[in-house]
């Protein structure tokens, strides 16, 4: 793979909306192709029997099952609302526009 060029850099940098110096950008040409020679490493350890990951150790999601439980009604819900409005949290508009 060829070097990245410090007009490499300029050009992504542009295209991510990131101003950079000079010095940023002699810096990070360095840095960014060292990235990318890790990334090509990656590719040649990566084989077709090893299959593709999230994270380097297995994750177990702990929940709890869904059940259909006793929860506030409405006005206990609404009791230290400071304004409410047919059951519902009546809040400030913070928009102009009209819906």
């Amino acid at each position: 793979m060829s070097a990245l060029s410090r007009d490499d850099v300029a050009h992504v940098a542009m295209l991510a909306r990131i101003g950079l110096s000079e010095t940023e950008l002699d810096r990070l040409a360095g840095q960014l192709e060292q990235i990318v020679g890790w990334v090509g490493q990656v590719n040649e350890v990566a084989a077709a029997d090893v299959p593709p990951m999230s994270h380097p150790l297995p994750l177990t999601n702990v929940t709890r099952p869904d059940e259909v439980r006793a929860s506030l009604g409405a006005d206990q819900a609404l009791a230290g609302a400071p304004e409410m409005d047919q059951q519902r949290f009546s809040v400030p508009r913070i928009l102009d526009e009209e819906v």
